[in-house]
C-alpha cells in the first residue's frame, strides 16, 4: 500500500483534483491528474462506487490500484495528484489489464503536462 504521503486523503483535494484536473477516460476507470513540481511527491486516491460490485469486489479494485500506483511510485513516478475513477467494467479485469489501462492513462497525463 502507498505511504500515507503518497495518498489523497481529504475529500477537498478529491474535489480538487476532480474538477480542475486533466482527464483521461479509458474502459476500466478515469483519471484525474493534477500536476505540481516535479520534486513534489505523486499522491494517489482511489474512487471504487458500488457500481462496480458488491465489498468484496470493489476492495478487490481498490487493492489492485494500490498495488499498480506502488510500482509506478517506486519507479519514480513524482510531481502530481492522480485520481481513479473505477468504472463496472473494472470488476472482471485481470490484474494486467487493470496495469496497462493505468500505465496508458499516466503516460498520457505525462506527455499532456509536458506539452503544456
Amino acid at each position: 500500500m502507498p505511504a500515507r504521503r503518497n495518498r489523497v486523503t481529504r475529500g477537498e483535494d478529491y474535489r480538487y483534483v476532480m474538477r480542475s484536473g486533466r482527464r483521461v477516460g479509458g474502459a476500466l476507470c478515469i483519471t484525474h491528474a493534477v500536476f505540481h513540481v516535479s520534486d513534489h511527491p505523486a499522491r494517489f486516491g482511489y474512487i471504487v462506487s458500488k457500481a462496480v460490485g458488491n465489498a468484496v469486489v470493489r476492495n478487490r479494485v481498490r487493492r489492485r490500484l494500490k498495488a499498480i500506483t506502488e510500482g509506478h511510485i517506486n519507479a519514480g513516478f513524482s510531481g502530481a495528484d492522480i485520481v481513479f475513477r473505477a468504472l463496472p467494467a473494472s470488476a472482471a479485469a485481470t490484474f494486467l489489464d487493470l496495469d496497462k489501462e493505468v500505465s496508458r492513462a499516466l503516460a498520457k497525463l505525462q506527455s499532456e503536462s509536458v506539452r503544456a
